[in-house]
């Protein structure tokens, strides 16, 4: 492969130095010796040679000057068997191929002195000569052909020999044959069958085909910014180098188109708004990319800050600046980090105004201040600022008892937010405040001690990020406390307890049932501040209580007493059934407490009743009680006011109650009519009348209470239909009784002309029912306004009725309305002129 390879490269530098029409003669030296008898693939390398030689020369050109040297192919072991068969000349073609067809290969391999022979026969010291040696072997007669080789490039004119080893693996003939090539200036290629053989004598014997000229590309060539690509508006020159040659220099556009030939290139784009160069290698080759972006960054606006070069930490000062406001800018300030850049700690955005206030971090050192571009956090300008420390001091006592509030006198920066506090210090040596001051109450200040005793940390904290400014030591020591209560007391009642104890402010006496730990959630209690001794309300649930002095900043326990809460009982007498509605009278005996009260309800699932009528327990041993309207099995409760606990409970049923109603079976739309009823006539009982609904049931549209005495008189609504009479329970407006009633229409007639002048008087005869309110009235035609007026008469008023018309001329209706709801039942129309 490598000697196909080296065949190939050459056809492009032998053929161009070789035979052209304009080149030297040239002599064909072709090897005859004996060893030319040997076979590739079968076929000896002199008949490969012959076949080879005859068919390439049939397309010479025949005014190309060409001759034939053999050497070895008439005698053996003759060093001199050389033999210039065919003198150079053109037109020897014919000659040539007959000589080499009639070479019969004998002798040894005299190829160097082959050579001479040719280079004298080309006259070589006088004109350009060009040798080609076609041989298969190591030079076998003279010692040193790259001797002989530089003897003849030093006399020749212009004498090269190029060399084809044919089938050649001898190294030491290898190095003869390039030797005798690379002297002269000649090439060396090899040949290891027919096919490579005739390549390589085609590139040494054959004129070159014409150069092509090099194919052109269309290059197009853009300079953009930004990450968006955009062109670049403002002019661009462009300069495109191959190597150290200039190809363009200092072209204007942009885009820039331009051919080039395919190679490798640069290109260099100007930006002159810009003052930028920026540089791109490319290869221009047809079929590949014919674009190219030279990319610019794009230049970030300018900024400038303005602030002093040192504060106080944690400190608020102002900064100016002076930048492109774009939306979200800001300036912040932080520590500059390894890259000497810094994320920013506090900051202010620059839309909220200039100059403005930046809070200064707490801890001491040096900073800066940027201006950052909102949309990437760019920061386009900073300038430096060293933070002081700053000195703070508290005054405290050493010792104090729990839950006490004591005097804190300080010095510091009092920043906004700074407060003082007090706390257990973890496990770092800091602490974590519990309770705490802000400091823009002034010096000195109360501070309330923690409810567990302990040593402490009084601390001043920064409110900006509650760093430590100062710290002092306080000793915290236990508060004592007493109570004195009765050891039992009936669940419910009130006790009296007397104590002792700090009495700070929130601090509570509770009474509750204690859980796991022995501790207690009262259930009741007192403040201490209403003083000792003081009431305390004992749990309706009897049991083992404990009373509890709590302190009120954490409900921490200062002391506790157990309390036995003793049962209480109740009883009640009452009927065993009554009528649903009515009201009875219960018996009952109890605690009496405050808000307790009897109640009676259905029984739920649980077997409780929560109540639906109750009576407060005041004094006197008895009470009313409403019994609900609905029949059923009810329970009477005692109910202690307390929680609703119940003390007693007792059965009683409740039987339905019994209504009739009277009334006619149809009546007139909007008259009155008599309905008579019987039935308990409770407080608030009422009888209405009303349309009937999905359910069955009506909502009243007219009613009238019992209380009135029976027969009733119900005025029938308007609208003509189907609607129920019923008798209404006034303590939940139940239904007790129901009749149907059907309204029928009422009709009306109106007498008046079809024209009048408008703003009259007009004389208007009627004929309706003349109820209560009824009137007639002339308003505009129209839907939408067929219950509206503009003038009016009332029924009562006599008829005809004289009724003054509207001013404005138009077509009008005169109708008859039903005082009850000023539903039309007649109408007729007028046009007033």
């Amino acid at each position: 492969m490598m000697r196909i390879l080296s065949t190939c490269l050459l056809l492009g530098t032998v053929s161009t130095t070789a035979i052209a029409q304009d080149q030297p003669n040239t002599i064909l030296v072709l090897d005859g010796s004996g060893s030319m008898w040997g076979q590739i693939d079968g076929t000896a390398k002199i008949t490969i040679a012959q076949e080879v030689v005859s068919s390439l020369l049939e397309d010479f050109p025949a005014d190309q000057g060409l001759g034939l040297t053999v050497y070895g192919h008439r005698e053996r072991g003759n060093c001199t068997d050389i033999e210039t068969i065919v003198a150079p000349a053109p037109g020897t073609v014919g000659e040539i191929v007959t000589a080499v067809n009639g070479i019969k290969p004998l002798g040894k391999t005299p190829m160097t002195d082959a050579v001479i022979a040719a280079a004298e026969a080309l006259r070589y010291t006088e004109d350009s000569a060009t040798v080609i040696l076609v041989s298969d072997g190591v030079e076998t007669c003279n010692p040193d052909p790259c001797a002989a080789a530089r003897l003849l490039e030093e006399a020749g004119i212009n004498f090269t020999t190029h060399v084809v080893g044919f089938d050649v693996s001898d190294p030491e003939a290898l190095a003869q044959m390039q030797c005798l090539a690379e002297e002269t200036g000649g090439q060396f290629l090899t040949a290891s069958n027919a096919d490579e053989l005739d390549l390589a004598m085609t590139a040494m014997v054959m004129e070159p085909a014409p150069v092509p000229e090099p194919a052109l590309v269309s290059m197009t060539f853009s300079a953009v910014i930004g990450e968006d690509k955009a062109l670049i508006d403002t002019p661009v020159l462009w300069s495109i180098n191959e190597g150290a040659e200039v190809i363009i220099a200092d072209q204007q556009a942009n885009p820039f188109g331009f051919d080039l030939p395919e190679g490798a290139y640069t290109a260099t784009a100007y930006s002159i708004a810009g003052e930028e160069t920026g540089t791109a290698q490319f290869v221009a080759i047809t079929g590949g990319s014919t674009a190219l972006e030279i990319m610019f960054e794009e230049k970030l606006p300018t900024a400038r800050i303005i602030a002093p070069a040192s504060a106080p930490a944690g400190d608020t000062i102002q900064v100016g600046w002076a930048g492109p406001n774009l939306d979200g800018d800001y300036v912040g300030i932080g520590k500059p980090d390894a890259t000497g850049n810094a994320r920013w700690d506090n900051f202010f955005y620059v839309a909220d105004g200039n100059p403005h206030d930046l809070l200064m971090p707490t801890e001491p050192g040096d900073y800066l201040i940027k201006y950052y571009l909102g949309e990437d956090r760019t920061p386009i300008a900073e300038t430096p600022i060293s933070l002081t420390p700053v000195t703070a001091t508290i005054e405290a006592p050493a010792e104090a008892v729990v839950g006490a509030d004591v005097t804190i006198v300080w010095t510091g920066p009092a920043y906004a937010g700074d407060y003082i506090g007090i706390g257990l210090p973890d496990a770092t040596g800091n602490a974590r405040w519990e309770n705490f001051f802000y400091l823009d109450g002034g010096s000195p200040q109360q501070l309330t001690i923690p409810t567990t005793a302990g040593t402490y940390e009084i601390s001043y904290f920064y409110g900006q990020d509650r760093t430590v400014l100062t710290t002092e030591v306080i000793t915290v020591s236990e508060v004592g406390a007493t109570i004195t209560a009765p050891t039992e007391a009936e669940a419910g009642s009130e006790i009296a307890v007397t104590w002792t104890g700090p009495d700070y402010d929130g601090d509570y006496i509770g009474i509750g049932l204690p859980d796991a730990t022995g501790n207690a959630r009262w259930e009741n209690f007192f403040y201490t501040e209403d003083g000792s001794p003081a009431t305390l309300t004992v749990p309706t649930e009897p049991g083992d209580y404990l009373i509890q002095y709590f302190l009120g900043q954490d409900r921490a326990v200062l002391t506790t007493v157990p309390f036995t809460a003793t049962e209480v009982t109740a009883s009640l007498t009452l009927p065993d059934e009554a009528v649903a509605g009515s009201t009875i009278n219960v018996g009952w005996t109890g605690p009496a407490y405050d808000g307790d009260y009897i109640g009676i309800g259905e029984v739920d699932a649980a077997g409780n009743a929560r109540w639906d009528n109750f009576f407060y327990i005041e004094e006197g041993a008895t009470g009313d009680l409403l019994v609900p309207m609905k029949p059923g099995d009810y329970l009477v409760q005692y109910f202690l006011g307390q929680d609703r606990a119940v003390l007693v409970t007792e059965m009683i049923t409740v039987t339905a109650v019994k209504v009739d109603l009277t009334a006619p079976e149809t009546a007139i739309a909007g008259s009155t009519i008599s309905v008579g009823f019987d039935g308990p006539s409770y407080d608030g009982d009422y009888v209405g009348i009303g349309e009937v609904g999905a359910t069955g049931n009506a909502r009243w549209n007219g009613f009238a209470y019992t209380e009135d005495g029976t027969p009733l008189d119900i005025l029938v609504p308007v609208m003509p239909g189907d609607y129920l009479i019923q008798y209404f329970a006034g303590q939940d407006r139940s239904t007790l009784q129901t009749v149907p009633i059907s309204v029928t229409a009422v009709s009306a007639q109106i007498i008046a002309p079809d024209t009048a002048p408008a703003g009259s008087d007009l004389i208007v005869g009627w004929d309706g029912p003349d109820y209560d309110g009824d009137y007639i009235g002339i308003g505009l035609a129209g839907a939408e306004r067929s219950a509206q007026w503009d003038s009016f008469g009332y029924t009562d008023n006599g008829n005809p009725l004289t009724i003054s018309l509207p001013e404005t001329p138009g077509d009008y209706l005169i109708r008859y309305f039903v005082g009850q709801d000023r539903t039309p039942i007649a109408s007729r129309p007028l046009t007033l002129q």
